[in-house]
């Protein structure tokens, strides 16, 4: 399965006019933002998890790492209810469910090989966040103030999806959900809305994929 795959390219995926998708899993659906590979891929996805949904145990060759946008996620190691950003690295393993319901952007098989930190905090709060960074990646919460113009430097790619408010890049509208990919060697500017805008922001990780 290949979906949105040609790195090259610019790419905007809208949370409203995307459709949910059955996983295998009973009670799990998944919009796909990018997607390269079946049930092991490398792919990027908002994933809801009905109340009472699980998936089964499993080991991340490639490392996972998830920020909760609805509910409480929940595996062995606890709870986590939104807001909660967690990295699992390469050779990780666990059991995924949401006992009352739960909604995640998650990221799969896009770490170094080499990458053994975990990462478990809190995006709630407000302000500015540094999340993790390494050679391979930089992943921040970013707050826009009303009317802010951010340049976008997409050296060696970007990736951009809107927490709280709004933002218009290239004269298209991002709300809440949405999701902005920029190719390795471009830029571009973001303006945020009336209401600025919180973004969850990553670069830097993309060079490889073209």
């Amino acid at each position: 399965m290949r979906v949105n795959a040609d790195f090259t390219q610019r790419v905007a995926v809208h949370f409203d006019q995307t459709a949910w998708v059955a996983s295998p899993a009973a009670g799990v659906e998944r919009k796909m933002l990018d997607r390269i590979g079946e049930e092991v891929a490398r792919a990027t996805t908002i994933v809801r998890f009905a109340p009472g949904s699980a998936f089964s145990a499993h080991t991340h060759d490639g490392g996972e790492e998830y920020l909760v946008l609805d509910g409480v996620f929940q595996d062995e190691t606890g709870d986590f209810p939104v807001g909660s950003y967690v990295r699992n690295p390469p050779t990780s393993s666990h059991t995924p469910s949401a006992s009352k319901g739960a909604t995640i952007l998650v990221k799969l098989h896009q770490f170094d090989p080499k990458d053994r930190t975990e990462v478990r905090r809190s995006i709630n709060g407000g302000g500015d966040i540094d999340l993790f960074k390494d050679a391979h990646e930089d992943v921040q919460v970013q707050c826009w103030a009303a009317g802010e113009q951010i340049e976008l430097d997409a050296g060696k790619g970007l990736e951009v999806f809107v927490l709280e408010g709004s933002f218009i890049e290239t004269g298209e509208e991002f709300g809440v959900w949405d999701w902005l990919r920029l190719p390795p060697g471009s830029r571009s500017t973001a303006i945020a809305g009336e209401g600025g805008a919180r973004v969850w922001i990553k670069s830097g990780h993309l060079s490889g994929m073209i």
